[in-house]
């Protein structure tokens, strides 16, 4: 398949020329209310809490001022079975949407937690296929996933906001039983956090099996 896509120009019309709006370079991401799951996410709340009681030194990563869970195998035990399943379907799909059309992939997966000030910096999956988090517990409080513009040129754009040729970062609100997957390369950032009640979410990368 090409990487090069060719626009062909407008034929004239009687009334004037026509105006083709073409939104070039999109970047897709995935977001699904697992409904079905709601019940279970307080038992889960308890289990990532006694992972971090168990193991109360952070995986580090790119979680300041909270903890995350030190090995990449959290949706492995089987606690968070049905979790596995969706996260990996909703992996497939969109990996089918972005061309692969039998996805096979191995999935890295870990606990985030971030009590009062905590954050992530500004990162990306690098190595990956695609990456995504699942929410758990989001009080007032709680900043939002953070996409950064991906394009280097918006940066100098006189544009600013979500219209066509701005520059802008976007967020999306965590939302308890909220997934979203998102291209590995998509560089995010959480800002800190401002509650007693930690911000808890579960991370995860589907990696070439």
């Amino acid at each position: 398949m090409s990487n090069f896509y060719t626009f062909c120009t407008p034929s004239p019309r009687a009334a004037g020329p026509a105006v083709q709006r073409h939104d070039l370079f999109p970047t897709r991401i995935w977001q699904v209310y697992l409904t079905d799951l709601l019940p279970r996410i307080p038992d889960w709340v308890v289990e990532i809490q006694a992972v971090r009681a168990a193991s109360p030194v952070s995986g580090g990563r790119s979680n300041r001022l909270g903890w995350n869970s030190p090995d990449l195998t959290l949706l492995q035990a089987p606690a968070f079975a049905d979790l596995d399943v969706q996260v990996r379907c909703y992996c497939t799909l969109a990996l089918k949407e972005m061309g692969v059309p039998d996805p096979v992939f191995d999935l890295d997966s870990w606990a985030n937690i971030h009590d009062r000030g905590g954050f992530n910096f500004l990162h990306m999956h690098d190595g990956c296929l695609v990456s995504g988090c699942f929410y758990l517990q989001a009080p007032d409080g709680s900043a939002g996933l953070r996409f950064r513009d991906p394009r280097p040129g918006v940066l100098n754009a006189f544009a600013k906001g979500p219209g066509p040729n701005a520059n802008c970062d976007m967020d999306i609100a965590p939302d308890p039983g909220m997934l979203v997957i998102f291209p590995h390369w998509l560089e995010h950032y959480v800002e800190p956090h401002e509650n007693d009640v930690p911000r808890i979410s579960i991370a995860f990368n589907a990696r070439k099996g």
